[in-house]
Protein backbone atom coordinates (compact mmCIF):
# COMPACT_ATOMS: atom_id res chain seq x y z
CA UNK A 1 0.00 0.00 0.00
CA UNK A 2 1.30 3.42 -0.75
CA UNK A 3 3.03 5.29 2.39
CA UNK A 4 1.08 8.52 1.26
CA UNK A 5 -2.21 6.65 1.21
CA UNK A 6 -1.20 5.32 4.93
CA UNK A 7 -0.17 8.31 6.12
CA UNK A 8 -3.54 10.22 4.49
CA UNK A 9 -5.69 7.87 6.52
CA UNK A 10 -3.31 7.96 9.78
CA UNK A 11 -3.49 11.48 9.56
CA UNK A 12 -7.95 11.38 9.15
CA UNK A 13 -7.91 9.18 11.79
CA UNK A 14 -6.31 11.92 13.81
CA UNK A 15 -8.46 15.04 13.02
CA UNK A 16 -11.31 12.69 14.22
CA UNK A 17 -10.18 11.10 16.88
CA UNK A 18 -11.22 13.74 19.58
CA UNK A 19 -14.58 13.15 18.64
CA UNK A 20 -14.35 9.68 20.25
CA UNK A 21 -11.11 9.52 22.63
CA UNK A 22 -10.44 12.40 26.06
CA UNK A 23 -8.71 15.13 23.83
CA UNK A 24 -6.36 15.42 27.27
CA UNK A 25 -5.48 12.05 26.59
CA UNK A 26 -4.86 12.05 23.19
CA UNK A 27 -2.56 15.21 23.69
CA UNK A 28 -0.52 13.75 26.21
CA UNK A 29 0.16 10.44 23.44
CA UNK A 30 0.94 12.86 20.87
CA UNK A 31 3.58 14.98 23.26
CA UNK A 32 5.18 11.74 24.27
CA UNK A 33 4.88 9.97 21.02
CA UNK A 34 7.19 13.68 19.80
CA UNK A 35 9.47 12.98 22.60
CA UNK A 36 10.09 9.47 21.41
CA UNK A 37 10.59 9.96 17.68
CA UNK A 38 13.16 12.88 19.16
CA UNK A 39 15.12 10.61 21.48
CA UNK A 40 15.48 7.84 18.32
CA UNK A 41 16.75 10.52 15.96
CA UNK A 42 19.32 10.08 17.85
CA UNK A 43 19.79 6.60 18.93
CA UNK A 44 18.54 5.00 15.52
CA UNK A 45 19.99 7.29 13.08
CA UNK A 46 22.86 8.37 14.64
CA UNK A 47 23.63 5.53 17.19
CA UNK A 48 24.37 7.51 19.79
CA UNK A 49 22.61 6.31 23.44
CA UNK A 50 21.75 8.97 25.77
CA UNK A 51 20.18 8.90 29.02
CA UNK A 52 19.67 12.21 29.54
CA UNK A 53 16.82 13.32 27.71
CA UNK A 54 15.00 14.38 30.63
CA UNK A 55 16.85 17.49 30.68
CA UNK A 56 15.90 19.03 27.60
CA UNK A 57 12.32 17.73 28.01
CA UNK A 58 12.47 18.66 31.71
CA UNK A 59 13.91 21.35 31.18
CA UNK A 60 12.31 23.06 28.14
CA UNK A 61 8.65 22.45 30.24
CA UNK A 62 10.50 23.95 33.14
CA UNK A 63 10.90 27.25 31.21
CA UNK A 64 7.72 27.39 29.20
CA UNK A 65 5.74 27.17 32.60
CA UNK A 66 7.98 30.28 33.66
CA UNK A 67 7.38 31.90 30.70
CA UNK A 68 3.75 31.70 30.63
CA UNK A 69 3.28 32.26 34.51
CA UNK A 70 6.37 34.57 36.03
CA UNK A 71 7.02 36.67 32.89
CA UNK A 72 3.66 36.54 31.27
CA UNK A 73 4.75 35.71 28.12
CA UNK A 74 2.30 35.09 24.86
CA UNK A 75 1.72 31.48 24.47
CA UNK A 76 3.44 30.99 21.05
CA UNK A 77 6.81 32.57 22.99
CA UNK A 78 6.70 30.57 25.81
CA UNK A 79 6.83 27.13 23.45
CA UNK A 80 9.60 29.13 21.20
CA UNK A 81 11.52 30.05 24.70
CA UNK A 82 10.97 26.24 25.45
CA UNK A 83 12.04 24.86 22.62
CA UNK A 84 14.91 26.86 22.28
CA UNK A 85 16.30 25.80 25.89
CA UNK A 86 16.21 22.80 25.15
CA UNK A 87 18.31 23.15 22.19
CA UNK A 88 20.85 25.36 24.44
CA UNK A 89 20.99 22.42 26.92
CA UNK A 90 21.67 19.76 24.47
CA UNK A 91 24.40 22.04 22.90
CA UNK A 92 25.76 22.49 25.78
CA UNK A 93 26.05 18.89 27.08
CA UNK A 94 26.99 17.47 23.51
CA UNK A 95 29.68 19.53 23.46
CA UNK A 96 30.83 17.61 26.42
CA UNK A 97 29.64 14.44 25.76
CA UNK A 98 30.49 13.66 22.04
CA UNK A 99 33.84 13.66 23.06
CA UNK A 100 33.11 10.10 24.38
CA UNK A 101 31.96 6.96 23.01
CA UNK A 102 29.68 3.73 23.76
CA UNK A 103 28.63 3.73 27.68
CA UNK A 104 31.19 6.51 28.47
CA UNK A 105 29.15 8.84 26.56
CA UNK A 106 25.64 7.69 28.31
CA UNK A 107 26.98 7.84 31.67
CA UNK A 108 28.15 11.43 30.67
CA UNK A 109 24.67 12.56 29.64
CA UNK A 110 23.44 11.00 32.61
CA UNK A 111 25.50 12.41 34.90
CA UNK A 112 25.01 15.74 33.61
CA UNK A 113 21.23 15.18 33.18
CA UNK A 114 21.07 14.64 36.85
CA UNK A 115 23.05 17.57 37.51
CA UNK A 116 20.19 19.91 36.31
CA UNK A 117 18.16 17.87 38.06
CA UNK A 118 19.28 18.77 41.31
CA UNK A 119 19.59 22.45 39.94
CA UNK A 120 15.87 22.43 39.38
CA UNK A 121 14.77 20.75 42.88
CA UNK A 122 16.81 23.93 44.35
CA UNK A 123 15.71 26.48 42.32
CA UNK A 124 13.39 29.09 43.09
CA UNK A 125 11.50 29.60 39.55
CA UNK A 126 10.78 25.79 39.14
CA UNK A 127 8.54 25.46 42.74
CA UNK A 128 11.09 23.11 43.86
CA UNK A 129 9.26 19.69 44.95
CA UNK A 130 6.02 20.87 44.58
CA UNK A 131 7.03 22.25 40.51
CA UNK A 132 5.22 24.60 38.71
CA UNK A 133 1.61 24.49 39.00
CA UNK A 134 -1.73 26.39 37.17
CA UNK A 135 -0.14 26.71 33.61
CA UNK A 136 -2.25 28.70 31.62
CA UNK A 137 -2.85 27.89 28.04
CA UNK A 138 -3.81 31.94 27.25
CA UNK A 139 -4.24 32.16 23.17
CA UNK A 140 -2.42 31.80 20.30
CA UNK A 141 -1.29 34.66 18.20
CA UNK A 142 -3.95 36.06 20.69
CA UNK A 143 -6.55 35.44 18.89
CA UNK A 144 -7.14 31.30 19.25
CA UNK A 145 -8.35 30.54 22.96
CA UNK A 146 -6.91 27.51 23.99
CA UNK A 147 -8.53 26.78 27.13
CA UNK A 148 -11.11 24.56 24.88
CA UNK A 149 -9.65 21.15 25.16
CA UNK A 150 -10.40 20.47 21.20
CA UNK A 151 -8.97 23.53 19.76
CA UNK A 152 -5.74 23.14 22.16
CA UNK A 153 -6.05 19.68 20.22
CA UNK A 154 -5.16 20.17 16.89
CA UNK A 155 -2.53 22.66 17.64
CA UNK A 156 -1.25 20.18 19.56
CA UNK A 157 -2.00 17.51 16.14
CA UNK A 158 -0.15 20.57 14.37
CA UNK A 159 2.93 20.85 16.16
CA UNK A 160 3.38 17.10 16.51
CA UNK A 161 3.11 16.93 12.83
CA UNK A 162 5.04 19.12 11.63
CA UNK A 163 8.49 17.74 14.27
CA UNK A 164 7.31 14.24 12.52
CA UNK A 165 7.81 15.76 9.50
CA UNK A 166 10.71 16.95 10.40
CA UNK A 167 11.96 14.07 11.56
CA UNK A 168 11.56 12.56 8.32
CA UNK A 169 12.85 14.94 6.12
CA UNK A 170 16.21 14.65 8.32
CA UNK A 171 15.97 11.24 7.92
CA UNK A 172 16.08 11.31 4.33
CA UNK A 173 18.35 13.88 3.70
CA UNK A 174 21.97 13.70 2.59
CA UNK A 175 22.59 14.75 6.50
CA UNK A 176 20.45 12.14 7.72
CA UNK A 177 22.37 9.27 5.25
CA UNK A 178 25.62 10.98 6.79
CA UNK A 179 24.27 10.22 9.99
CA UNK A 180 23.53 6.58 8.95
CA UNK A 181 26.77 6.10 8.24
CA UNK A 182 28.45 7.18 11.20
CA UNK A 183 26.36 5.07 13.05
CA UNK A 184 27.20 1.69 11.10
CA UNK A 185 31.08 2.53 10.43
CA UNK A 186 32.53 5.71 12.22
CA UNK A 187 36.02 5.38 10.97
CA UNK A 188 34.73 4.73 7.56
CA UNK A 189 33.27 8.14 7.32
CA UNK A 190 36.05 9.90 8.70
CA UNK A 191 38.16 8.74 6.21
CA UNK A 192 35.63 9.74 4.07
CA UNK A 193 36.30 13.07 4.90
CA UNK A 194 33.56 14.08 6.63
CA UNK A 195 33.56 15.92 10.83
CA UNK A 196 32.03 13.30 12.65
CA UNK A 197 31.93 15.00 15.96
CA UNK A 198 30.19 17.93 14.25
CA UNK A 199 27.27 16.04 12.25
CA UNK A 200 26.56 13.97 16.04
CA UNK A 201 26.60 17.11 17.58
CA UNK A 202 23.97 18.71 15.10
CA UNK A 203 21.86 15.68 15.73
CA UNK A 204 22.30 16.09 19.41
CA UNK A 205 21.13 19.65 19.37
CA UNK A 206 18.52 18.84 17.01
CA UNK A 207 17.03 15.74 19.45
CA UNK A 208 17.52 17.98 22.19
CA UNK A 209 15.14 21.04 20.44
CA UNK A 210 12.26 18.29 19.84
CA UNK A 211 12.34 17.09 23.45
CA UNK A 212 12.19 20.10 24.49
CA UNK A 213 9.48 21.06 21.86
CA UNK A 214 7.21 18.11 23.49
CA UNK A 215 8.26 19.34 27.12
CA UNK A 216 6.96 22.42 26.62
CA UNK A 217 4.01 21.45 24.97
CA UNK A 218 3.09 18.78 27.44
CA UNK A 219 3.43 21.90 30.19
CA UNK A 220 0.70 23.79 28.09
CA UNK A 221 -1.49 20.86 27.60
CA UNK A 222 -1.32 18.99 31.13
CA UNK A 223 -0.90 22.50 32.83
CA UNK A 224 2.44 22.04 35.26
CA UNK A 225 5.70 20.79 35.01
CA UNK A 226 7.78 19.12 37.97
CA UNK A 227 10.38 17.15 38.80
CA UNK A 228 9.08 14.07 37.81
CA UNK A 229 9.65 15.35 33.85
CA UNK A 230 13.37 16.21 34.49
CA UNK A 231 14.30 12.73 36.41
CA UNK A 232 16.37 10.13 35.20
CA UNK A 233 13.32 7.79 34.92
CA UNK A 234 12.08 9.93 32.40
CA UNK A 235 14.96 9.16 30.32
CA UNK A 236 14.17 5.81 30.93
CA UNK A 237 10.93 5.65 29.78
CA UNK A 238 11.74 7.21 26.60
CA UNK A 239 14.37 4.95 25.93
CA UNK A 240 11.33 2.17 26.73
CA UNK A 241 8.98 2.90 24.13
CA UNK A 242 11.72 3.33 21.10
CA UNK A 243 12.61 -0.46 22.26
CA UNK A 244 8.92 -1.52 22.34
CA UNK A 245 7.96 -0.20 19.13
CA UNK A 246 10.63 -0.53 17.00
CA UNK A 247 14.68 1.15 17.30
CA UNK A 248 15.42 2.93 13.69
CA UNK A 249 12.27 2.79 12.30
CA UNK A 250 10.08 5.66 11.63
CA UNK A 251 6.69 5.04 12.72
CA UNK A 252 8.09 2.50 15.54
CA UNK A 253 8.60 5.40 18.15
CA UNK A 254 5.40 6.44 18.28
CA UNK A 255 3.81 2.96 18.18
CA UNK A 256 5.77 2.11 21.21
CA UNK A 257 4.46 6.07 23.06
CA UNK A 258 1.10 4.79 22.58
CA UNK A 259 1.32 1.20 23.95
CA UNK A 260 3.54 2.78 26.73
CA UNK A 261 1.27 6.10 27.80
CA UNK A 262 -1.97 4.28 27.16
CA UNK A 263 -0.66 1.58 29.83
CA UNK A 264 0.16 4.12 32.32
CA UNK A 265 -3.19 5.95 32.27
CA UNK A 266 -5.63 3.33 31.27
CA UNK A 267 -4.88 0.20 33.03
CA UNK A 268 -6.79 0.77 36.03
CA UNK A 269 -9.61 0.92 34.18
CA UNK A 270 -9.07 -2.27 32.17
CA UNK A 271 -8.29 -3.87 35.60
CA UNK A 272 -12.23 -2.42 36.93
CA UNK A 273 -13.60 -3.82 33.99
CA UNK A 274 -12.05 -6.97 33.80
CA UNK A 275 -13.14 -7.58 37.96
CA UNK A 276 -16.43 -6.74 37.48
CA UNK A 277 -16.67 -9.14 34.45
CA UNK A 278 -15.24 -12.12 36.33
CA UNK A 279 -15.78 -11.07 39.84
CA UNK A 280 -12.15 -11.50 40.48
CA UNK A 281 -10.91 -8.63 42.70
CA UNK A 282 -6.90 -8.93 41.78
CA UNK A 283 -7.36 -7.52 38.16
CA UNK A 284 -8.69 -4.33 40.25
CA UNK A 285 -4.55 -3.71 41.94
CA UNK A 286 -3.39 -3.84 37.93
CA UNK A 287 -4.03 -0.18 38.38
CA UNK A 288 -0.93 0.13 40.59
CA UNK A 289 1.20 -2.69 39.24
CA UNK A 290 2.00 -0.48 35.75
CA UNK A 291 6.14 -0.84 36.35
CA UNK A 292 5.38 -4.65 35.97
CA UNK A 293 3.27 -4.98 33.39
CA UNK A 294 5.88 -2.55 31.44
CA UNK A 295 8.61 -4.23 32.38
CA UNK A 296 7.10 -8.06 31.36
CA UNK A 297 5.88 -6.13 27.83
CA UNK A 298 9.83 -4.95 27.81
CA UNK A 299 11.02 -8.64 28.28
CA UNK A 300 8.50 -9.66 25.96
CA UNK A 301 10.06 -7.76 23.49
CA UNK A 302 13.56 -8.17 23.96
CA UNK A 303 12.96 -11.82 23.63
CA UNK A 304 10.67 -12.28 21.11
CA UNK A 305 10.35 -8.82 19.30
CA UNK A 306 14.39 -8.01 18.99
CA UNK A 307 13.33 -5.52 16.21
CA UNK A 308 10.62 -3.74 18.77
CA UNK A 309 7.23 -4.07 17.31
CA UNK A 310 7.31 -2.29 14.23
CA UNK A 311 10.32 -3.56 13.37
CA UNK A 312 9.64 -6.67 13.81
CA UNK A 313 6.67 -6.44 11.36
CA UNK A 314 8.43 -4.83 8.81
CA UNK A 315 10.75 -7.58 8.88
CA UNK A 316 8.14 -10.77 8.26
CA UNK A 317 6.78 -8.23 5.80
CA UNK A 318 9.83 -8.03 3.64
CA UNK A 319 10.63 -11.42 4.03
CA UNK A 320 7.03 -12.23 2.63
CA UNK A 321 7.38 -10.19 -0.09
CA UNK A 322 10.61 -11.89 -1.19
CA UNK A 323 9.15 -15.61 -1.10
Amino acid sequence: MNKKYIAGLALAALLIAPLIVYPVFLMKLLCFALFACAFNLLIGFTGLLSFGHAAFFGGAAYITGWALTSAGLPTELGLLLGTASGALIGLLMGSLAIRRQGIYFTMITLALAQMLYFVFLQAKFTGGEDGLQGVPRGKLLGLLDLSSDLSLYYVVLAIAVAGFALIVRTVHSPFGQVLKAIKENEPRAISLGYDVDRYKLLAFVLSAALAGLAGSTKTLVLGFATLTDAHWAMSGLVVLMTLVGGLGTIIGPVVGAVIIIALENKLGDLGNLLANLTSVEWFRSLGESVTIVTGLIFIVCVLAFRRGIVGEISARFAMFRKT
